[in-house]
């Protein structure tokens, strides 16, 4: 069994209001650098043998911030980055409806596989996950591994471990700073967890889905 703790980077200082920020590399807010440190305490006490991260930097700093308390190297994964939004890149829903009327139709159909014009496609981040679930092959059994990424990246790679469609990716919320941990075994996949904030709980340490 391999035990994978998902973790989304936490809020970054673009956070508000509710835009669409995949590519763009954007630092953690104050409130972010917290909501870490709390998921570093919440974390000290497993055997993390291995940390992955997106290469963007509010991943890269929250898994910094964690690694802290486990003396383990960083491993930056260039397929665990957030989607390339394209045009729609820092844009509001409001002003995609306005500017990209068929992007927007798009984003609200469950079903539907969106591309962004001038960025990636839904399909395409998809195989990225793919890609990342397969490195993940060469780890052993009675691993602990941890995974900071991104909203549509986790949730994609919890559809993709449970062997669920990825139609049911939207289904799944991910908050920022969250926690969620699959167990992996030769039989498939259990979710054990799913977007858990408790460690922000104390002194209200807000978590959030953007």
């Amino acid at each position: 069994m391999s035990r994978l703790l998902l973790v989304r980077h936490g809020d970054t200082r673009l956070n508000q209001p509710k835009r669409f920020w995949g590519s763009t590399d954007i630092e953690l807010s104050d409130t972010g650098i917290k909501q870490a440190e709390r998921l570093r305490n919440r974390l000290a006490g497993e055997n993390i043998s291995t940390i992955y991260a997106s290469k963007l930097q509010r991943c890269m700093v929250t898994a910094q911030i964690i690694a802290s308390r486990h003396k383990r190297d960083i491993i930056s994964c260039d397929d665990l980055r957030e989607i390339n939004f394209g045009y729609a890149e820092g844009l509001t829903f409001a002003e995609i409806s306005h500017l990209h009327p068929g992007l927007a139709k798009a984003l609200t159909d469950w079903k539907a596989h969106p591309e962004f014009p001038g960025g990636e496609s839904f399909d395409d981040l998809n195989q990225r996950v793919l890609r990342f679930i397969k490195q993940l092959g060469k780890h052993t059994s009675e691993e602990t591994i941890l995974i900071v990424a991104h909203n549509g990246v986790l949730r994609l790679l919890i559809c993709n471990l449970l062997e669920i469609s990825i139609e049911h990716w939207i289904q799944l919320r991910v908050d920022l700073a969250s926690l969620s941990i699959v167990e992996t075994y030769p039989q498939g996949a259990i979710l054990n967890l799913l977007n858990d904030l408790s460690h922000l709980s104390v002194n209200n340490i807000t978590g959030g889905q953007f």
